[in-house]
């Protein structure tokens, strides 16, 4: 069984993007091809900026989810 991985991406315009796959490398690839997430569609090149292997689908949601928290909570601290 295939180990499940967070990743956080910086896109070329300076925001981020987080996803979770069981395979990255395929994954990036779709990205830069433009047939991963809508949101990365036109913002390449595209930076992994931090990936984290996790149990199962589940743990790496809640990291995800984790991890939105903390970004955004830098994106405000950076503006205020």
């Amino acid at each position: 069984m295939s180990s499940w991985v967070l990743y956080i991406l910086e896109c070329a315009d300076g925001t981020y993007y987080t996803g979770i796959t069981n395979d990255l490398a395929k994954r990036l690839a779709a990205h830069e091809a433009g047939q991963g997430a809508k949101y990365t569609r036109g913002r390449g090149p595209l930076k992994v900026v931090y990936s984290e292997e996790c149990d199962d689908r589940s743990h790496a949601s809640q990291r995800e989810e984790d991890k939105v928290a903390l970004i955004q909570d830098h994106v405000v601290c950076a503006v205020s």
